[in-house]
């Protein structure tokens, strides 16, 4: 689906002046003054559980402190979402590392890869392994995945890239286990609880589901063996990153939405809040699931992997998946996550 109505650019010029709009003369965000005038910002987003940050700040009010509107848009798939990124149609999406992706790129699609949206935790990975019970007494090591049906949901993608890191890890090759492609990952659930497979490379919810329902039991941690992966990414078009007032304090709130994420599940602030909101943009639709996922890390200054994304880039070229060249110096932009850390300050753990 094509977006109709585009962002109006230059909404408010660099030399803005602002009257504060809080009777005690303050700005309502506390750092940036609103903008002159109102701007909408559409974001193409599926209601996955990596787009936190953009629905906390909208439904706590960030982008409404800087006079921003959010809408949310649908895209059949992300082999559309992408041109109308970089036509400007939508402003900002959220990005997953494949090799259609950097093809997309290299062969002229203009997008900046400019913040952190979904990366594993240490000893709580949100996208990690899981084994069949049947194989709770034969793998207790990575290298016992010798011999073994592993399912992955895709090759040249971040499954296919994470797959490749384990085996590595495992001291294994691909002639040492037998591939099995399982596209959904629900399906996952029930080829490991027959035993049509040994093992699979899960995500949350499905994870923490399976194991509830003796499915199967999470194995190891993806940071075992890729201790910095790049799940996914905020992306902006080239025309959105122009309008400087209007996209620094995009990022703004964008952060403080992260960080309130961050407060609410590894600190405990504000939890019950924060789930309700996710409940409500995400699949997720259980309050009490939230207590048992390993959810997704975000950082809460916006820092991304960057040497991670050049290795999966260079992982699906040595694959034969990629056609053509990317000039990471301009694809990767993190001065937007710097320049507002400069207004609303560093996130302290």
């Amino acid at each position: 689906m094509m977006l109709a109505a585009v962002l109006v650019i230059g909404a408010c010029s660099p030399k803005e002046t602002v009257q504060p709009v809080t009777d005690d003369g303050t700005q309502p965000s506390g750092d940036l003054a609103p903008l002159e005038k109102r701007a909408k910002i559409y974001i193409a987003e599926d209601g996955a559980a990596s787009g936190a940050g953009f629905y906390i700040a909208k439904e706590k009010g960030y982008f409404e402190d800087y006079n921003i509107t959010v809408d949310f848009a649908d895209f059949a798939n992300s082999d559309d979402m992408l041109p109308a990124l970089a036509a400007g149609e939508v402003d900002i999406a959220g990005g997953v590392s494949t090799a259609s992706f950097f093809n997309a790129i290299a062969q002229g699609i203009d997008v900046r890869i400019i913040a952190d949206k979904g990366h594993n935790m240490p000893e709580k990975s949100y996208f990690s392994f899981v084994i069949g019970n049947h194989m709770i007494d034969v793998i207790k090591d990575y290298s016992d995945f010798k011999g073994k049906k592993i399912a992955v949901s895709s090759r040249n993608s971040i499954d296919g890239y994470i797959y490749e890191e384990m085996l590595k890890h495992a001291g294994l090759t691909e002639d040492d286990v037998e591939y099995v492609h399982i596209a959904d990952f629900g399906a996952m659930l029930g080829a490991i609880d027959s035993g049509t497979i040994d093992a699979a490379l899960n995500i949350e919810p499905l994870i923490a589901q399976g194991i509830h329902n003796k499915f199967h039991v999470r194995f190891g941690d993806t940071t075992d063996y890729a201790p910095e992966s790049q799940i996914a990414m905020v992306l902006a078009s080239p025309k959105f990153m122009a309008n400087e007032e209007l996209s620094i304090r995009f990022m703004a709130a964008y952060l403080k939405g992260v960080r309130d994420y961050n407060d609410a599940f590894f600190k405990g602030k504000g939890k019950k809040e924060v789930v309700d909101i996710m409940v409500k943009h995400t699949s997720l639709k259980d309050p009490d699931l939230w207590d048992r996922v390993f959810v997704t890390g975000l950082d809460p200054n916006g820092k991304m992997f960057v040497d991670d994304i050049k290795k999966q880039y260079e992982t699906y070229k040595a694959n034969g998946a990629i056609r053509g060249e990317i000039d990471f110096d301009k694809s990767v932009d993190p001065t937007l996550v710097e320049r507002a850390i400069k207004e609303i300050g560093l996130y302290e753990e």
